[in-house]
Protein backbone atom coordinates (compact mmCIF):
# COMPACT_ATOMS: atom_id res chain seq x y z
CA UNK A 1 0.00 0.00 0.00
CA UNK A 2 0.94 3.58 -0.67
CA UNK A 3 1.84 6.65 1.99
CA UNK A 4 -1.03 8.90 3.67
CA UNK A 5 -0.64 11.99 4.71
CA UNK A 6 -2.56 14.69 6.35
CA UNK A 7 -2.39 18.25 7.03
CA UNK A 8 -4.66 19.43 9.83
CA UNK A 9 -4.79 23.10 11.63
CA UNK A 10 -7.29 25.98 12.62
CA UNK A 11 -8.11 28.42 10.40
CA UNK A 12 -5.25 30.27 8.86
CA UNK A 13 -2.04 28.28 10.01
CA UNK A 14 -0.95 27.91 6.38
CA UNK A 15 -1.52 24.15 6.45
CA UNK A 16 -3.31 24.16 2.57
CA UNK A 17 -0.11 26.12 1.77
CA UNK A 18 2.13 23.42 3.17
CA UNK A 19 0.56 20.78 1.24
CA UNK A 20 0.82 22.14 -1.66
CA UNK A 21 4.39 22.79 -0.78
CA UNK A 22 4.83 19.57 -0.13
CA UNK A 23 2.78 17.72 -3.49
CA UNK A 24 4.85 19.78 -5.93
CA UNK A 25 8.60 18.87 -4.45
CA UNK A 26 7.13 14.77 -4.66
CA UNK A 27 5.96 15.80 -8.25
CA UNK A 28 8.98 17.23 -9.02
CA UNK A 29 11.24 14.06 -7.97
CA UNK A 30 8.59 11.91 -9.82
CA UNK A 31 7.03 10.43 -7.10
CA UNK A 32 3.43 9.10 -7.67
CA UNK A 33 1.24 11.11 -5.74
CA UNK A 34 -1.78 13.17 -5.56
CA UNK A 35 -3.12 16.33 -3.34
CA UNK A 36 -7.13 16.98 -2.35
CA UNK A 37 -8.84 18.10 0.30
CA UNK A 38 -11.71 17.22 2.65
CA UNK A 39 -14.38 17.83 2.53
CA UNK A 40 -13.98 17.82 -1.80
CA UNK A 41 -12.02 15.63 -3.59
CA UNK A 42 -14.59 14.00 -5.98
CA UNK A 43 -17.46 16.07 -7.84
CA UNK A 44 -19.84 14.38 -5.19
CA UNK A 45 -18.14 15.35 -2.31
CA UNK A 46 -17.64 18.67 -3.53
CA UNK A 47 -21.55 19.13 -3.95
CA UNK A 48 -21.46 18.22 -0.61
CA UNK A 49 -18.69 20.85 0.21
CA UNK A 50 -20.65 23.79 -1.61
CA UNK A 51 -23.96 22.63 1.01
CA UNK A 52 -22.46 22.22 4.17
CA UNK A 53 -20.12 24.89 4.37
CA UNK A 54 -22.14 27.85 2.75
CA UNK A 55 -22.61 30.67 5.23
CA UNK A 56 -26.47 30.70 4.36
CA UNK A 57 -27.07 27.76 5.41
CA UNK A 58 -27.13 28.51 9.47
CA UNK A 59 -30.20 26.19 10.27
CA UNK A 60 -27.97 23.22 9.31
CA UNK A 61 -28.85 20.70 12.42
CA UNK A 62 -25.08 19.22 13.50
CA UNK A 63 -26.44 15.92 13.26
CA UNK A 64 -27.28 17.06 9.62
CA UNK A 65 -23.90 18.42 9.43
CA UNK A 66 -21.91 15.17 10.78
CA UNK A 67 -23.82 13.21 8.51
CA UNK A 68 -22.82 15.54 5.46
CA UNK A 69 -19.09 15.64 6.36
CA UNK A 70 -19.15 11.46 6.79
CA UNK A 71 -20.98 11.22 3.51
CA UNK A 72 -18.15 13.55 1.64
CA UNK A 73 -15.76 11.40 2.68
CA UNK A 74 -17.01 8.27 2.30
CA UNK A 75 -17.02 8.63 -1.11
CA UNK A 76 -13.67 10.51 -1.49
CA UNK A 77 -12.25 7.16 0.13
CA UNK A 78 -13.61 5.18 -2.28
CA UNK A 79 -13.72 6.87 -5.33
CA UNK A 80 -10.33 8.81 -4.51
CA UNK A 81 -7.72 7.99 -2.12
CA UNK A 82 -7.86 4.14 -1.47
CA UNK A 83 -7.54 3.45 -5.33
CA UNK A 84 -4.56 5.56 -5.41
CA UNK A 85 -3.19 3.75 -1.95
CA UNK A 86 -3.63 0.38 -3.51
CA UNK A 87 -1.65 1.20 -6.22
CA UNK A 88 1.49 1.84 -4.03
CA UNK A 89 0.94 5.83 -4.40
CA UNK A 90 1.18 8.99 -2.19
CA UNK A 91 -1.82 10.83 -1.41
CA UNK A 92 -2.01 13.81 0.50
CA UNK A 93 -5.04 15.70 1.76
CA UNK A 94 -6.02 19.02 3.37
CA UNK A 95 -8.15 17.97 6.24
CA UNK A 96 -9.32 14.63 6.89
CA UNK A 97 -11.08 12.99 9.53
CA UNK A 98 -9.35 14.43 12.51
CA UNK A 99 -10.75 17.41 11.29
CA UNK A 100 -14.57 16.32 12.22
CA UNK A 101 -13.08 15.04 15.69
CA UNK A 102 -12.22 18.40 16.41
CA UNK A 103 -14.99 20.91 14.86
CA UNK A 104 -17.77 18.73 15.38
CA UNK A 105 -16.50 16.97 18.61
CA UNK A 106 -14.47 19.19 20.37
CA UNK A 107 -15.75 22.23 18.72
CA UNK A 108 -19.47 21.45 18.87
CA UNK A 109 -19.82 19.28 21.81
CA UNK A 110 -20.65 16.17 19.81
CA UNK A 111 -20.25 13.13 21.33
CA UNK A 112 -16.77 11.67 20.24
CA UNK A 113 -17.79 8.29 20.47
CA UNK A 114 -20.63 8.54 17.98
CA UNK A 115 -18.50 10.59 16.06
CA UNK A 116 -15.60 8.07 15.36
CA UNK A 117 -18.16 5.17 14.71
CA UNK A 118 -19.41 7.38 11.59
CA UNK A 119 -15.83 8.04 10.74
CA UNK A 120 -14.85 4.28 11.01
CA UNK A 121 -18.33 3.36 8.63
CA UNK A 122 -17.52 6.14 5.77
CA UNK A 123 -13.66 5.30 5.83
CA UNK A 124 -13.41 1.44 6.48
CA UNK A 125 -11.04 2.30 9.01
CA UNK A 126 -8.12 4.03 6.34
CA UNK A 127 -6.40 6.29 8.99
CA UNK A 128 -3.30 8.62 8.00
CA UNK A 129 0.25 7.33 8.56
CA UNK A 130 1.32 10.87 8.95
CA UNK A 131 -0.42 13.95 9.77
CA UNK A 132 1.14 17.17 9.85
CA UNK A 133 -0.88 20.07 12.51
CA UNK A 134 0.25 23.33 11.68
CA UNK A 135 -0.64 25.27 15.73
CA UNK A 136 -1.25 28.78 15.96
CA UNK A 137 -3.85 31.12 18.52
CA UNK A 138 -7.44 30.56 16.81
CA UNK A 139 -7.80 34.40 17.19
CA UNK A 140 -4.83 35.26 15.12
CA UNK A 141 -5.84 32.57 12.55
CA UNK A 142 -9.19 33.68 12.01
CA UNK A 143 -7.95 37.55 11.17
CA UNK A 144 -5.15 35.91 8.62
CA UNK A 145 -7.54 33.99 6.97
CA UNK A 146 -10.04 36.84 7.33
CA UNK A 147 -7.65 39.27 5.21
CA UNK A 148 -6.78 36.49 2.56
CA UNK A 149 -10.24 36.31 1.99
CA UNK A 150 -10.29 39.87 1.29
CA UNK A 151 -7.55 40.64 -0.52
CA UNK A 152 -7.85 40.66 -4.07
CA UNK A 153 -5.15 38.43 -5.91
CA UNK A 154 -2.38 41.19 -6.45
CA UNK A 155 -0.14 40.36 -10.02
CA UNK A 156 1.00 41.78 -13.18
CA UNK A 157 -1.96 41.72 -15.76
CA UNK A 158 0.45 41.37 -18.49
CA UNK A 159 2.01 38.34 -17.21
CA UNK A 160 -0.48 35.60 -16.82
CA UNK A 161 -0.19 33.06 -13.82
CA UNK A 162 1.07 29.70 -13.85
CA UNK A 163 -1.73 28.43 -12.27
CA UNK A 164 -4.84 29.57 -10.94
CA UNK A 165 -4.87 31.09 -7.25
CA UNK A 166 -6.03 29.51 -5.13
CA UNK A 167 -9.29 31.08 -3.75
CA UNK A 168 -9.63 31.66 0.35
CA UNK A 169 -13.11 31.02 1.28
CA UNK A 170 -14.89 32.27 4.22
CA UNK A 171 -17.48 29.23 5.03
CA UNK A 172 -20.28 28.82 7.85
CA UNK A 173 -17.40 27.37 10.20
CA UNK A 174 -15.00 30.21 10.03
CA UNK A 175 -18.01 32.38 11.40
CA UNK A 176 -18.81 30.98 14.48
CA UNK A 177 -17.50 32.93 18.13
CA UNK A 178 -13.92 32.65 18.93
CA UNK A 179 -14.73 30.24 21.42
CA UNK A 180 -15.46 27.64 19.32
CA UNK A 181 -11.99 28.10 17.64
CA UNK A 182 -10.33 27.96 20.57
CA UNK A 183 -12.02 24.91 21.28
CA UNK A 184 -11.45 22.94 17.78
CA UNK A 185 -7.78 24.27 18.27
CA UNK A 186 -7.97 22.46 21.87
CA UNK A 187 -9.29 19.35 20.01
CA UNK A 188 -6.82 19.03 17.54
CA UNK A 189 -3.75 19.27 20.25
CA UNK A 190 -5.75 16.49 22.54
CA UNK A 191 -5.99 14.33 19.20
CA UNK A 192 -2.63 14.81 18.77
CA UNK A 193 -1.20 14.00 22.52
CA UNK A 194 -4.10 10.55 21.93
CA UNK A 195 -1.86 9.48 18.59
CA UNK A 196 2.00 10.98 19.18
CA UNK A 197 3.54 8.42 16.95
CA UNK A 198 1.69 9.67 13.72
CA UNK A 199 1.25 13.21 14.75
CA UNK A 200 3.98 15.84 14.02
CA UNK A 201 2.98 19.31 15.72
CA UNK A 202 4.72 22.27 14.24
CA UNK A 203 4.61 26.52 15.00
CA UNK A 204 2.64 27.87 12.42
CA UNK A 205 4.66 31.00 13.17
CA UNK A 206 7.49 29.76 11.28
CA UNK A 207 8.10 31.07 7.76
CA UNK A 208 6.36 28.87 5.00
CA UNK A 209 10.06 28.22 3.67
CA UNK A 210 11.03 26.45 7.06
CA UNK A 211 7.99 24.75 7.63
CA UNK A 212 8.53 23.27 4.58
CA UNK A 213 11.97 21.98 5.38
CA UNK A 214 10.85 20.47 8.08
CA UNK A 215 7.92 18.80 6.64
CA UNK A 216 10.20 17.55 4.06
CA UNK A 217 13.10 15.82 6.39
CA UNK A 218 10.29 14.08 8.26
CA UNK A 219 8.90 12.78 5.00
CA UNK A 220 11.93 11.78 3.65
CA UNK A 221 12.46 8.62 5.87
CA UNK A 222 8.83 7.48 4.88
CA UNK A 223 9.93 6.92 0.75
CA UNK A 224 12.02 4.33 0.90
CA UNK A 225 9.34 1.87 -0.16
CA UNK A 226 7.97 4.39 -2.93
CA UNK A 227 10.05 4.42 -6.11
CA UNK A 228 9.76 7.45 -8.41
CA UNK A 229 7.33 6.93 -11.62
CA UNK A 230 10.44 6.29 -14.07
CA UNK A 231 11.96 3.69 -11.68
CA UNK A 232 9.19 1.38 -11.15
CA UNK A 233 9.68 -0.44 -14.51
CA UNK A 234 13.17 -0.95 -13.64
Amino acid sequence: MGLFITFEGPEGSGKSTQARRLYERLAAQGYPVILTREPGGTPISDMIRRIVLDLRHNEMDPTTESLLFSAARAQHVAERIRPYLRLGGIVICDRFADSMLAYQGYGSGRDLDELETLTRIATGGLKPDLTFYLDLPAAEGLERKRRAAERPEARNPLVPPVAPPERVEWNRLDARDLDYHERVRAGFLELARREPARWRILDAHLSVDELAERIWQTVVPLLAGIKPVGEQAT
